[in-house]
Formats: C-alpha cells, structure tokens, sequence
C-alpha cells in the first residue's frame, strides 16, 4: 500500500508509516496501563514518576507535579516504562503533544492517558523522529485522524498508520544535529526563563506572602541589608527597608497594608466572549492556551465575527486570566504580557483587568497565580463539568501593600519579566524556523552541506 508524504521529498527517500519502521527496528506502539492496571490509590509522594498528558510540555517530559509510583508497580508494569529514545504521545484531547524521552526519563512509566512509541534499533534515529513529529504537518496529521468530536483520542491503529519519511541513517542524523541547534538554543531560553520566573516569585513571595522584611525586624534585624535577606546592594537595601513596616497589624498583615477583595482593585472581571468558530478574525484564547502561567497564542482559535464589544473584552497588556470551567485546568493563571495581535478571550475564561490606579497589575497577576491550588478548589458543579463563577474570584482577598512599595516591585520585577517575554519571542521565532527548515531539507531545496558551510 502506498503512503502520501506529507513533505515534498527527495526521490530517493522512502515513505512508509510509523508503525512499518517501528516494527523494522523490532520497537512497537503500545498504550500505557489501563486504569484496572493502575488506580489512584497507587501513587505514592516517592518513586517512579508515571507520565501523564499534563506533564508532556513542548517536546520535553516536565516533573513538575508528575505521579509517581512504587518500584514494585514498575516493576510489575514494566512492559509500560519508557527507555531512551522513546516517543511518548498523549492519547486524550491535546493529542498532537508528544514528547522524546530522554536519558533523565529513562525508566519512568508511560501513564494511563498516554501512548509509547518504541523505535528499536538502527532503523531510525530518535531525534530525526521527534523532529518530524513535532512539525505542524505531522501533529495536524495526528489531529485530523484522532477520533471522538467531543474529546479526540488516538488508538495505536492511528499512530502506526501516520505518515514517516525515512531518510537513510547518515541523512537522518545530519537533518537531527541540524535543528538540534536551533532547539538546544530553545530550551537554554526555556531554563533561563524558569530562572527568571522563580526570582520574580521568590521575590513576591518574601515581601507579599511571607512578610519576610517585616518579620526580620520583628526578629531583632535592624540592618537594611540585614532586613531584605542580603539580596540588594546596601544603597538599594536601605531605601527598600525604609518602606517595610516594623510589625504586623491585628490583621495579620503588615501595619498600613490590608486585605481587598479582587473585586474592588479591578476595572474589569468578566468571562470572555462565546465565539463562532472559523479560520478568519480576531485571536480567541482558551483553556488549552494557559499553561505554566503563560499564554500560548499559537494554540488559540479565530472568531468570525470579531469582538461583539471590543472596550470590554479585547485583551490587553496587564489582564489576568483564569480558567473557569473544566477539570484539571480549572484555576489556572496566567498574566497577558504580550499581545500578538488583536485578541479576547472565550467563555470558559474569566478576564481579571487590574485597576493600575490602585495596584500593580505585575502583582494582581503573582497573586492570582501564587492562589491557582485555591482558586481550582473554589470551583462548583458536577465531576465531569466544574465552573469558577467571575463573582467567586472577586471574592477572593488578596494583600495590598503601600502603593509607593507596589511600584518599586514593579520596577524590579518588570525587566525580568521583559527579559521572559524577549526570550518567549525568540523562542518562537527559532520553531518557526526549525519547523521551516525540516521540509525544505526534506525536498533538496536546502542541502545540509550548505548549512554546515554557513555555520562555519
């Protein structure tokens, strides 16, 4: 039977499926442990990290609040742990995510909701692999072929059947250290920008959550440097501390600050728009949009009609948005500091705009998503369908400090957040070039002896 590529080829290229040169390489395709296998009563805090759909995150494996399990379930699950070189893809709803195993995922388990794509040996390089099957051809491929309208799934009958380009070997590790470098340089920005994140927070944390400054005087500090925790040069320390109270007031807070609902710092706190759906118009973003506290505009939909009444629900820099309805995602944060084009947001989502007369909307935003494990508990409704009504997050009270001290952390924490944003820029600059490169490779009209001259 013969299979269409999805890229113009070199003549001499084979195309087969993914499931014939998975099988060549004595690999399979396989789905994780059935949840008779494996229930929830099973996890344990240490362990076995089990991969789920939620912790597939651009083209890597993320920890971050992975399940885990006993080595003695492993064990008895082995046929399902992943080894180096491994493809594992989500076989519910977001089912073009996927992701390659690496050597620091070697071992763990392919979860419930996942599927395993074992490439065996000498037939294909892994890496050539994952690169073609994160190219947009290849993940509409897998969308448009997933069944179920309401939830797509993928089964092992549709990932074996997905189209594969099989170069020879020598070709396919030339076109993988090609695009590993522009990738390599993707994820140095993916790490820096943790980094910066975690400083911004840690940061908020201390002088918004913990009273770090004003406790460290309560303690006995009276040092500038002494009271911001050695984390400001002297000059810098001395002004800061100035603006810290030297105890907490009976609210519990620090004398002066107070406690506000969202409600009253907000010029705007409503759900987006219900749109219709079409491939021309304004950018709608979704649920599946807001992940790790950041908005990714290339997974938003199109609204036919524009926006009904864009003074109240366009988008615009500073808005909060929260998840407000569905299971797992519900409470999720994430603050709008970027904006590609025009924009709203759907009815599933609530737009938080902060009053910047009365608060920093840098704050609002660390607020928001240093509460997301509360606000996702706040929601009400059946198992299937939980919601997160606007009026239950005006409710929510959060901490408001002198205005003079809000504009200070804003200065601080904006560069870094700049910083984040310039490298989430560049980001995806470099995957638009990577996902350009891999057909143009593919077809001959690049050869990668012209790249290599150029690199050197």
């Amino acid at each position: 039977m013969s299979v269409a590529p999805l890229f113009r080829l070199k003549e001499d290229w084979e195309v087969t499926t993914l499931g014939d040169v998975a099988a060549r390489g004595g690999g399979s395709i396989q789905t994780g442990p059935f949840g008779s296998q494996l229930h929830a009563s099973d996890y344990v805090d240490q362990g076995i990290p089990s991969i789920m759909p939620q912790n597939i995150t651009t083209d890597r494996i993320s920890e971050e609040g992975i399940a885990r399990i006993t080595e003695e379930d492993a064990e008895r699950l082995s046929k399902y742990r992943v080894r180096t070189g491994d493809i594992v893809y989500s076989r519910r709803g977001d089912v073009e995510r996927r992701a390659l195993v690496r050597e620091e995922n070697d071992g763990w388990l392919c979860g419930t909701g996942c599927l395993k794509v074992s490439l065996g040996e000498s037939v294909v390089v892994p890496e050539y692999a994952a690169f073609y099957l994160s190219h947009p051809a290849s993940k509409a491929w897998v969308v448009q072929h997933a069944v179920g309208a309401t939830m797509p799934n993928l089964n092992t009958s549709i990932l074996s059947a997905l189209p594969f380009v099989l170069p020879p070997v020598n070709e396919q590790e030339q076109i993988a250290n090609a695009l590993s470098a522009l990738d390599d340089k993707i994820e140095l920005n993916r790490r820096m920008n943790e980094t910066l994140e975690e400083m911004a927070r840690a940061l908020f944390r201390d002088w918004f959550v913990d009273f770090g400054p004003t406790r460290r005087q309560m303690g006995g500090a009276t040092d500038p440097a002494s009271i911001m925790a050695h984390a400001f040069p002297s000059d810098k320390a001395t002004t800061l501390a100035s603006l810290f109270p030297a105890k907490l007031g009976e609210n519990g807070v620090p004398e002066g600050w107070r406690r506000e609902p969202i409600s009253e710092l907000t010029t705007l706190l409503k759900r987006g728009i219900s749109p219709k759906y079409a491939d021309q118009g304004c950018l709608v973003v979704n649920q599946r949009c807001i992940r790790r506290n950041s908005i990714n505009f290339d997974l938003a939909r199109r609204n036919d009609v524009g926006l009904r009444d864009p003074k109240i629900k366009e988008l615009k820099i500073g808005d909060v948005l929260v998840n407000s309805t569905g299971v797992g995602t519900l409470g999720r944060v994430a603050t709008v500091r970027a904006l590609p084009e025009k924009s709203s947001a759907d009815s599933h989502v609530s737009i938080v705009r902060p009053d910047a007369v009365l608060v920093e909307p840098v704050l609002v935003g660390l607020l928001l998503e240093d509460m997301q494990d509360l606000i996702a508990d706040m929601g009400h409704g059946s198992t299937g369908q939980t919601e997160l009504k606007p009026s239950v997050i005006g409710e929510i009270k959060v901490v408001l400090a002198d205005r003079e001290l809000q504009r200070i952390f804003g200065l601080i924490v904006g560069p870094l957040r700049q910083k984040v944003d310039a490298n989430n820029t560049e980001n995806h600059t470099l995957a638009a070039f990577r996902d350009l490169l891999l057909p143009k490779l593919m077809s001959g009209e690049i050869r990668l002896k012209d790249l290599e001259a150029k690199a050197r």
